[in-house]
């Protein structure tokens, strides 16, 4: 939504270089200042922006600025969306929005005040009654909901995104010269605390993005040295795409990530639906886990039977509605033991990768289906812990294991349909 560009030196988040202090009334000083320890402090720690934007605008109002509506316009690191707009009004709230990626949200902005705060790095302030309903897109529903003043200041953060904040009031009267002293006042320490939130909003979701849900709390906790690991119970599944180098042989490479990416939201929203988290993607596969919970063994299970179920569905659906350039088939195997997550690498290089002998089994499973002609095996391990009387298809040695393993598949390859 808002342009990314390295830092402007010398750009101000806020003219506030001192003189600002000599407009603030000597008596709202003191409360300026504790606003500004408050966002320093307590608003810092506060879990939502949205509740941050509220109490700021509430202890603006208690030392007296008419604050009627505030709102805050922030660039996203995020897969899904380019932006997240916050917006507080006196009688309704907050509301958020999502600016999603693409040309719509850029020309929005192009026809909002932000992108002129942005390009003169300077404040704005608008006497409603004599701006032109031309002059942003926004102005006509400002006029419409009885604002007198709108004020939006740009917040460069130090990484180069250029975001903003703006504040609205009905007053007849607008906003007095203290009133904008006491927002120059506070703003320097605004902008560092939404800049700190953003950044370490942004780390957290790209982190459990490219490494998963439970690896990324690991590696926040500090679990970021060399040869480091953590196991976990679990049942196991995994998941690739039949013939994928044949069927991407002649594509370009745009064209083969577009068919990874529908291929990959047939599998993933049943994962997760049931409970699972996504470890890794492996090229045009994928391997999962279920969690044990508590005493409920059979739970894991269960889920990952479920959510493989579903997954076969959803590639049918996809076939039947031409979503693939040709027909598509998947390999699933399931099996039960344990996953580690393991720190390896060199140097300043490591990568969190999944490891161990319960997570070969599981991908040398994934290859015995297409010897078998089967959508769907299950380990021995893996079906010791469901009722039921699965299908048996035989005992078989996997590549790497001396040991022969009894597999399995399920009565019902799709969802059984509720009478």
């Amino acid at each position: 939504m808002l342009e990314r560009r390295p830092p402007l030196p010398g750009t101000p988040t806020a003219d506030a270089d001192g003189s600002e202090t000599s407009d603030v009334p000597f008596g709202a000083l003191e409360p300026s200042v504790g606003i500004r320890d408050w966002l320093l402090g307590e608003g810092a720690r506060i879990d939502k922006a949205e509740r941050m934007l509220e109490g700021l605008a509430e202890r603006l109002i208690d030392i007296g600025v008419p604050v009627d509506r505030a709102s805050t316009a922030i660039d996203t690191l995020h897969s899904e969306y380019a932006g997240v707009g916050r917006v507080w009004t006196r009688n309704g709230g907050v509301t958020v929005r999502l600016f999603p990626h693409g040309s719509r949200s850029q020309e929005a902005y192009l026809r909002s005040p932000f992108a002129e705060v942005h390009r003169t790095g300077r404040w704005l302030i608008l006497d409603l009654s004599e701006t032109p309903d031309d002059a942003y897109a926004i102005v006509p529903d400002l006029k419409a909901e009885g604002f007198t003043h709108y004020v939006v200041a740009p917040l460069f953060f130090t990484n180069g995104t250029q975001n903003g904040i703006t504040f609205a009031t009905k007053c007849p009267t607008g906003f007095e010269r203290e009133h904008i002293a006491i927002l120059r006042f506070i703003m320097p320490a605004l902008a560092a605390v939404m800049e700190m939130r953003v950044l370490n909003k942004q780390l957290d979701h790209v982190l459990r993005v490219y490494v998963g849900d439970e690896p990324h709390r690991a590696i926040l906790s500090g679990d970021i040295r060399r040869g480091q690991v953590t196991r976990i119970r679990s049942a196991i599944l995994f998941a690739d795409m039949r013939d994928y180098t044949r069927i991407s042989a002649d594509m370009t490479p745009e064209e083969a990530v577009a068919l990874l990416n529908v291929f990959f939201d047939c599998l993933v929203p049943p994962i997760e639906g049931e409970g699972g988290e996504v470890l890794k993607y492996l090229g045009d596969g994928l391997l999962a886990i279920f969690r044990e919970s508590g005493d409920d063994l059979g739970g894991a299970a269960k889920g990952a039977l479920t959510a493989a179920q579903h997954i076969l569905a959803a590639i049918d659906e996809a076939n039947a509605l031409h979503q693939f350039p040709v027909p598509i088939q998947a390999g699933i195997a399931l099996h039960h033991g344990e996953a580690a997550y393991g720190n390896v690498g060199s140097g300043s290089r490591l990568d969190f990768t999944v490891i161990g002998r319960d997570v070969n089994l599981a991908s040398r499973l994934a290859k015995l289906n297409r010897g078998l002609g089967e959508e769907l095996l299950m380990s021995k391990p893996f079906v010791d812990f469901l009722w039921g009387d699965p299908v048996p298809v035989g005992v078989h040695t996997l590549h790497g294991f001396e040991e022969p393993m009894a597999v399995f598949k399920p009565k019902f390859l799709r969802p059984r349909k509720r009478d």
